[in-house]
């Protein structure tokens, strides 16, 4: 069977990818990554690259079959060294696309796991994404390096490859994954039913987590399993997607990498990051030592700059603040009925108010969850433009440590005035 197969798709590698306009697009797309060619069974030598189209064919008359490239983007491929050190690769390194690599048993599955991620892009400011077919039951999307700020708190966004590729797609998991046990709990196949979290290690599509120097399949380049085209598809077309329109005779050539925005992904990599740290409370040693307290007569007279700031409203930086919001109000003993309050009337005075199903499910979420205090005192807060220190800040590491040393300060001060 296995010669069958690989039969079949040789029969075809001279025909296909001596199409200049294939040529091109894989060309085009090769540009500063790392490329392997594969042998039908076994891949090329590392590292490799290509320097011209023409490249390609020849590759495909010495036995390549598909054609694989890094999401890592290099100041010089050829540069790279097996045995390298982190360091060195982050001297290397020009930065990193965000490739999401869904894997399924179904077709079915991997199309309602595509959308529920689009959408998800999307409501994080996201409106360019690439999506391609990945020659077999899954798809691959692509969110351009050009997207993501370079720079997050003095950290070189390109040095945290895979950590932050890592976490945006843990990120995203979270948040579809309920949706799709329902959407797929759904279909009509009673064989291939999921009702349980257990599920996803049976049929459930999974997201491909990343790693150091992971090489995927480029658009355009024939799958040996199928012999099918890993064909661009506009992302409207997942639903409809047959394995017949990635038919490689057929193939419709489309530029597999959008046309971003700067920055577009700022708000997408933020927020995974700021769940990240909730998620994972021993990262932060303040958090583990941390025990609830009760503070009686709340005054916001007490509330330290950032979060007199933050109650003001804001533009930019609205869902930070209310993980910031929901975990400082919790941390000095506010009952959920007071938190959803106040957090209703600060949304009323954003530029743009936050959904109301959005900060539904991030109360739920964090209700959930161990209580833990908000982010202390760092760049985070300059980053969404809060930060206006006044002496009592120089004093302590997080802004629940403010609240309770100025309460105590005022509960003090009254006592005084009375006696």
């Amino acid at each position: 069977m296995s010669n069958f197969k690989e039969q079949r798709v040789r029969n075809l590698t001279q025909l296909y990818y001596s199409k200049q306009e294939v040529q091109k697009a894989i060309f085009e797309f090769s540009k500063n990554r790392e490329v392997c060619p594969r042998y039908f069974e076994g891949f090329g030598k590392r590292p490799d690259t290509l320097q011209y189209p023409s490249d390609i064919f020849e590759l495909v008359k010495r036995g390549a079959t598909s054609f694989h490239c890094s999401e890592e983007l290099w100041q010089d491929p050829l540069s790279i060294e097996t045995g390298m050190n982190e360091k060195q690769f982050n001297g290397i390194r020009k930065g990193w696309d965000l490739l999401i690599d869904i894997d399924s048993k179904y077709l079915d599955y991997s199309k309602i796991m595509a959308e529920l991620i689009l959408e998800t892009f999307k409501f994080h400011g996201i409106k360019n994404i690439g999506v391609k077919f990945s020659g077999s039951k899954g798809f691959h999307l692509i969110i351009p390096w050009k997207a993501f700020p370079k720079e997050i708190n003095g950290v070189n966004s390109s040095d945290m490859f895979p950590e932050w590729p890592r976490i945006i797609t843990k990120y995203i998991t979270h948040i579809i994954v309920k949706k799709l046990i329902d959407k797929i709990s759904e279909l009509s196949k009673p064989n291939k039913y999921v009702r349980d979290f257990q599920a996803p290690k049976e049929v459930m599509p999974d997201l491909i987590l990343v790693s150091p120097r992971h090489l995927f399949r480029m658009p355009y380049s024939l799958h040996e399993k199928t012999a099918l085209a890993s064909v661009v598809l506009n992302p409207d077309e997942i639903s409809d997607f047959q394995p017949k329109d990635a038919d490689p005779l057929k193939a419709k050539i489309k530029n597999f990498m959008p046309d971003s925005q700067e920055d577009e992904a700022s708000e997408l990599l933020m927020q995974a990051l700021d769940w990240y740290k909730q998620d994972n409370p021993e990262k932060q040693d303040v958090r583990k030592e941390f025990k609830p307290i009760k503070i009686s007569n709340l005054s916001e007279q007490n509330f330290p700059p950032c979060l007199k700031k933050i109650l003001q409203g804001l533009g930019d930086g609205k869902k930070r603040a209310l993980f910031v919001l929901i975990n400082l109000f919790r941390s000095v003993g506010m009952e959920r009925d007071e938190i959803e309050k106040r957090i209703e009337e600060w949304n009323k005075k954003n530029e743009v108010p936050l959904r109301q199903g959005y900060i539904s499910s991030q109360l739920s979420w964090s209700f959930k969850k161990q209580q833990i205090m908000p982010q202390n005192c760092s760049e985070f807060y300059k980053g969404i433009g809060v930060c206006f220190p006044d002496d009592l800040c120089k004093l302590i590491k997080n802004p629940v440590s403010y609240i309770t040393r100025k309460s105590f300060q005022s509960s003090k001060s009254n006592k005084k005035s009375k006696g």
